[in-house]
């Protein structure tokens, strides 16, 4: 079974990002109040992106990135558009 780093955008219109080995429990895990402590008070939850990989390890790095990412840098890629470069420190 392949892993998933997903995005998922909170009733409150922020995004939270992580990985799982089954999606739809996770989604249902987050939407019950029993996922992150970050989503329990933004529920429901909406899934915007999915990406699945082989293993844990890959998965686990894509999720570091993105959580690095500017939410437009997110927003695009949720809307399928090639996203911006971040300005350079």
């Amino acid at each position: 079974m392949p892993f998933t780093t997903y995005i998922v955008r909170c009733s409150d219109g922020t995004l939270y990002t992580g990985y799982s080995r089954d999606l739809q429990k996770r989604l249902a895990q987050h939407n019950a109040g029993l996922g992150a402590v970050y989503t329990r008070g933004r529920r429901p939850v909406c899934l915007v992106y999915a990406e699945a990989f082989p293993t844990q390890r890959e998965a686990m790095q894509r999720e570091c990135r993105l959580k690095k990412w500017s939410r437009a840098k997110k927003e695009a890629l949720i809307a399928g558009r090639k996203p911006p470069q971040d300005p350079a420190p």
